[in-house]
């Protein structure tokens, strides 16, 4: 059965259609009620199927609203009859407007060593989410690892200034170092927490990939070499060359009297009874000699040494000695850099007493002078300690 001959209005519309079917043109539709208009529509569609497509489609975005509607409808029917127009291929991927780069370390810079065996680092990195800066702040210590992380975007203007009040306002000397380095001792103090069993602050974790791609991209620290023993060790423990060197040994202890070396000296808490039998030693009413005297202040100083100098000490106070030898290198302080690594040489000896080190002598009695302090009333503990203690939150 035939399908029935469209009326007068929407035959005129056929024949519009009709002739505009193998052009690019729109037909010249004659003005037709809707009714008309989707009649004369769906005549050509069963008359041409999926050749009536481009038109259709060429009419689907036509000025005329009324003829947009109509044939988005003539579509949608071709459509459900499973006469679909050809899709054109997808167009690639454009690429997001913020764009995820590797973040990587890109400056650094470090504190001297205090006498607690801390340093302050702040490392620069680049890359991540958007590509910016983020600036990490940390506190590092040789026996407790990471103590303390701060830090987060930060422009470049800014980042100028900051530096600029850090240098002019820290007691300790900055220095800037290869972004990998900073990385490796920070790393350094993660197995140093291995170790210990103990885990950074809770401030640390969204650092930690951070420092993780920085150390896995590089081939090895730039810059200033780090040991593995601890936070703060740099390079390797030279060796004592001989006369020359044991000369530089005996004037060591003057290394505490640099503004650096100020706050070194043995935790005052760890040494208090020996601080207590020192103060009994020369408040005693017995009538001895200068010579006694002295000799029995020495007894108490060398127990002091054995018992606080074990090889592990050793080690960890050469290493921060070789850290403030760089640091004095890098500031152009050559004599003095010279007589830490001396220093540092001796202490890595495990042949040479720990009591016949001036340095290490000295750094024990400004300890028990300290501690003396502290028995006497005439200082507090909590100033004077040098036990790692980390920054307490506002």
């Amino acid at each position: 059965m035939t399908a029935p001959a469209p009326s007068g209005a929407a035959a005129a519309g056929l024949a519009a259609l009709e002739s505009a079917l193998t052009g690019a043109a729109l037909p010249a539709l004659p003005s037709l009620d809707p009714r008309a208009l989707d009649e004369a529509l769906r005549a050509f569609t069963r008359r041409h199927g999926a050749a009536a497509l481009p038109l259709l489609e060429r009419l689907a975005a036509a000025p005329d609203r009324e003829q947009r509607r109509a044939a988005r409808r003539a579509l949608y029917r071709l459509e459900q009859a499973g006469v679909r127009p050809a899709r054109p291929a997808a167009a690639p991927t454009a690429r997001p407007v913020v764009t995820r780069e590797a973040e990587h370390a890109v400056r650094a810079w470090l504190s001297g060593v205090d006498g607690s065996g801390s340093r302050a680092a702040w490392i620069l990195f680049e890359g991540g989410l958007g590509g910016g800066l983020r600036l990490c702040s940390l506190i590092l210590n040789d026996e407790a690892g990471i103590m303390d992380t701060a830090g987060g975007p930060i422009a470049r203007k800014r980042l100028g200034a900051e530096l600029r009040t850090l240098r002019e306002s820290q007691k300790l000397p900055w220095v800037e170092v290869d972004g990998r380095h900073a990385c490796a001792l920070v790393e350094q103090a993660l197995a140093l927490h291995e170790r210990l069993g103990t885990v950074p602050p809770p401030e640390f974790a969204r650092w930690r990939k951070s420092f993780a791609a920085t150390v896995a991209g590089a081939q090895g620290p730039s810059g200033l070499s780090a040991d593995r023993g601890s936070a703060g060790a740099i390079s390797g423990p030279p060796q004592m060359k001989g006369l020359e060197d044991l000369e530089l040994l005996d004037r060591s202890a003057d290394l505490l009297d640099l503004p650096e070396l100020g706050g070194w000296f043995l935790d005052p808490a760890r040494v208090a009874p020996e601080a207590l039998a020192l103060l009994q030693a020369r408040e005693s009413r017995l009538v001895v000699s200068e010579q006694i005297k002295a000799e029995r202040e020495a007894a108490i100083l060398d127990g002091v040494i054995e018992a606080h100098f074990p090889a592990p000490a050793r080690l960890r106070w050469a290493g921060r000695l070789r850290a403030m030898a760089e640091i004095f290198a890098m500031t152009r302080r050559e004599d003095a850099a010279t007589l830490a690594r001396c220093v540092a040489a001796a202490l890595a000896d495990a042949s040479r007493p720990a009591t016949a080190i001036p340095f290490v002598r000295a750094l024990a009695a400004r300890g028990l002078e300290m501690a003396a302090e502290v028995a006497l009333g005439r200082a507090r503990l909590d100033e004077v300690t040098r036990a790692p203690v980390r920054r307490a939150r506002e």
